[in-house]
């Protein structure tokens, strides 16, 4: 037996538009994000893709690209399941920093290490810092050794993958058809899960915003095929292009 499982970055955020480090940070869709939104609806409906669950994020960006998604699915009504830990990777003191800025002030590689690396993790904030998701009354009842002051991309898939594991690959090992709206990084630690993606190649991977990522997988949630619908070749990392070219034949991905 074999299933679907659709994964989607959201759309374009205001502060992506604005080249700012969003992590928890909720901030909206710009306009282009939402007609991102759609086109991914409808993309996934032109393939024929069907779905039996959502699972996003508790951030606006995603769970509203979730909405526009179904919405031009036609399945509005789609259960949709949302959870603190699909959220973006915590970016510390960078949260909300554009990233020019920083590049001056770090120097380009650092900033590179922190966005792209599987280990580097950004400065950290103070629990009394308005950034600190703590200080959010939606993440009130956590245990505080929960709640990140900044994360790496392999902090962040151990945040994440505790949720996969119990509640989202369960419903796929039944058989369901699962669409995933989260964001870049837990977008990446999963494709990073599921593809066996060493830590040193993990850099040449990227997400684009607002373009679906679908896998056929078997019960054992073994990747058979997988691939983009309709990706932007400048958009997608060369690591990337060589697993799509050597990996994704007919089937449902277009």
């Amino acid at each position: 037996m074999t299933t679907q499982l659709a994964l989607l970055r959201h759309g374009e955020s205001a502060w992506n538009r604005e080249d700012r480090f969003a992590g928890w940070a909720d901030v909206d869709l710009t306009h282009e994000g939402e007609s991102e939104a759609r086109t991914a609806g409808h993309l996934l409906a032109e393939a024929g893709l069907e779905f039996d669950v959502c699972f996003t994020s508790v951030l606006k960006r995603a769970t509203r690209t979730c909405s526009l998604v179904l919405g031009a699915l036609g399945k509005p009504e789609l259960p949709v399941l949302r959870h603190w830990r699909l959220n973006e990777r915590h970016y510390g003191t960078l949260e909300g920093e554009r990233r020019s800025p920083t590049r001056e002030r770090y120097g380009a590689e650092q900033i590179r290490l922190w966005r792209w690396s599987w280990d580097a993790r950004p400065p950290l904030v103070e629990p009394e810092d308005p950034r600190f998701p703590g200080n959010d009354e939606r993440y009130a009842a956590l245990d505080p050794a929960e709640i990140p002051r900044g994360e790496s991309l392999e902090d962040c898939s151990a945040r994440l993958l505790p949720h996969w594991e119990a509640v989202i690959a369960p419903r796929l090992q039944q058989g369901e058809r699962v669409l995933v709206v989260a964001h870049g990084s837990t977008i990446r630690a999963l494709v990073k899960h599921l593809d066996g993606i060493a830590d040193e190649d993990i850099p040449e991977f990227r997400i684009p915003t607002g373009e679906p990522l679908i896998y056929e997988i078997d019960r054992d949630l073994k990747p058979l095929a997988h691939g983009p619908l309709r990706p932007k070749p400048a958009r997608v990392g060369r690591w990337l292009r060589r697993q799509w070219a050597r990996r994704v034949g007919a089937g449902p991905t277009g």
